[in-house]
């Protein structure tokens, strides 16, 4: 893939109301919710220690004063935690990254949905120069069969067959929130009109993966952790 880019610095998206998860979330956010006797953000937040990351930063709305008492600075994982407070209301995803740019630096920077969990290596990743997105996809979950994107030659369409699932995990650079503006947005059509300019590169990633987001998923992830170990 040519000359790439690793990003220095990794976004953890934690601003959603988590709807499905409900009663769980009434009271606690989805990124504090445990699996295997560990919030799920602590899962993030190790990865990244262990891949070589040292600055986090980490978006927040619904109850999210307690992801920052939680977390503290991130000292105990050997990172620097940044907070990107909405509290106004969730921005969305893409809204949450722009909102965002001011803390992650001039770089292209990793983004990781706080609701998913693998054991994907965050080390290896990085950015081809000439692309101003690199996506991590997976195989299609029962959930989601219909899948996303497909992959051709290291490059990500939305033609063909054999799709794949979006992971949640993704690196991007600042040009590609160019024009945008400050509220919320997704970040989805910004994807699709790069991918239709052939500026979004892509990799299949075939372990493990779950996206958790509703009570049955994180009861089976829990179950699994606690078997693991």
């Amino acid at each position: 893939m040519g000359c790439r880019d690793k990003p220095a610095t990794a976004m953890i998206l934690a601003a959603g109301r988590g709807e499905r998860m409900r009663p769980l979330t009434d009271h606690t956010p989805k990124p504090l919710l445990k699996a295997g006797g560990v919030p799920l953000i602590h899962h993030h937040l190790a990865a990244l220690s262990r891949a070589g990351f040292r600055r986090v930063v980490i978006n927040y709305s619904h109850l999210g004063k307690k992801i920052e008492v939680a977390l503290g600075d991130g000292s105990r994982w050997g990172l620097r935690v940044d907070y990107s407070p909405e509290l106004a209301g969730a921005l969305e995803t893409g809204g949450g990254i722009y909102n965002a740019l001011p803390l992650l630096g001039e770089e292209p920077f990793l983004v990781v949905n706080g609701d998913i969990w693998t054991d994907f290596d965050y080390a290896g990743i990085a950015c081809p120069r000439n692309s101003l997105a690199h996506l991590v996809l997976v195989d299609n979950p029962g959930h989601h069969p219909e899948g996303d994107f497909r992959l051709v030659d290291d490059r990500v369409t939305e033609t063909g067959e054999a799709l794949l699932t979006f992971s949640g995990i993704g690196i991007y650079r600042r040009v590609l929130f160019a024009a945008c503006s400050d509220g919320p947005f997704p970040l989805g059509p910004l994807l699709r009109g790069a991918i239709a300019k052939g500026e979004v590169s892509g990799e299949h990633y075939s372990g493990n993966w779950i996206d958790v987001g509703t009570p049955e998923r994180l009861k089976e992830l829990d179950q699994r952790l606690k078997q693991q170990r």
